[in-house]
C-alpha cells in the first residue's frame, strides 16, 4: 500500500555523543491538509528535529520519509531535489534578500524549479495577493515592515505548492498583533494549498493555531492535552 503521509518519522534518533541522546526513537506521522505544532524548551532539539526533516543533517538510526521518499536513500542532489520541490520553509530570521523586489524574492523556488513564463509570474502574483502584497510586487525588501517581510517569506515557502511546510518560530522577531496574524496567514494558505505543515516554536500562543500540538522533551515526542 502506498504511503498516504506528507511526512513521517520512524524511530528517529540522533546523539550528540553515542552517550548522550538529543532524541531518541520518534514516530510521527502527518498527513494532507494536517497542521502540526512541535513545542519545547531550548535545547532539547527542536532546530536538531528540523534539520533532519530537512534532510540538512542525518540521524544516527531512524529514517525520516517525504511522500514516501526515504531520505537516507537519496544522495545529496536527490535530497536537494525533494528539498527544492516538495517543502516549503518559513524561517524566524526571515531570510528575504533584501536587494530583490518582493516579486523577484517570491518567484525564487519556481526559478529553482525552472517553471517559464508566464506561469511564474502568474503564480507570483496570485501568491503575492493571497498575502496582501500585490501593491508592493516591485518594492524592494528591505523597504518594508517588518510584519511586511514575513509575509513575503510565507508566500515564497507556498508559491511553488510544496507538500510540506516547516516552519522555525516564523513570529519570534514579531509584535503579537502581527505575530497573530502572520500564524492566521500561514494556517490559511496550508490549508488551502492541501499541504500538511508543521510548526516548530516555543510559544504556546503560536502552537494553539496549529490543529494539534505535540511536546518534545527527555521522554520524546508526546501529545499536549488542550483545555476544553
Amino acid at each position: 500500500m502506498p504511503d498516504t503521509a506528507v511526512l513521517r518519522l520512524d524511530n528517529l534518533t540522533k546523539r550528540y555523543r553515542q552517550d548522550r541522546p538529543v532524541f531518541e526513537a520518534l514516530n510521527l506521522e502527518l498527513k494532507p491538509g494536517e497542521y502540526l505544532a512541535i513545542m519545547g524548551e531550548s535545547g532539547v532539539g527542536k532546530s536538531t528535529l528540523l534539520n533532519l526533516l530537512a534532510g540538512l543533517d542525518a540521524p544516527d538510526s531512524g529514517r525520516v520519509y517525504i511522500e514516501g521518499a526515504d531520505l537516507s536513500a537519496l544522495d545529496d542532489d536527490g535530497v536537494t531535489l525533494l528539498r527544492r520541490r516538495s517543502v516549503g520553509f518559513v524561517f524566524q530570521a526571515f531570510h528575504v534578500l533584501p536587494y530583490l523586489t518582493v516579486a523577484q524574492n517570491v518567484a525564487l523556488p519556481l526559478e529553482l524549479l525552472a517553471v517559464a513564463e508566464p506561469e511564474r509570474g502568474q503564480r507570483t502574483r496570485t501568491m503575492l495577493a493571497a498575502v496582501g502584497l500585490e501593491a508592493s510586487a516591485n518594492r524592494h525588501a528591505r523597504e518594508l515592515s517588518g510584519g511586511e517581510v514575513q509575509r513575503i517569506a510565507i508566500a515564497r515557502a507556498l508559491v511553488h505548492r510544496p507538500r510540506l511546510v516547516l516552519a522555525d518560530e516564523p513570529t519570534g522577531n514579531l509584535d503579537p498583533r502581527t505575530a497573530a496574524q502572520t500564524l492566521e496567514l500561514l494556517r490559511t494558505q496550508i490549508k488551502e494549498n492541501a499541504g500538511a505543515g508543521l510548526l516548530i516554536t516555543h510559544s504556546r500562543a503560536a502552537a494553539e493555531t496549529a490543529d494539534r500540538i505535540l511536546v518534545l522533551d527527555t521522554r520524546g515526542l508526546h501529545e499536549l492535552e488542550r483545555d476544553v
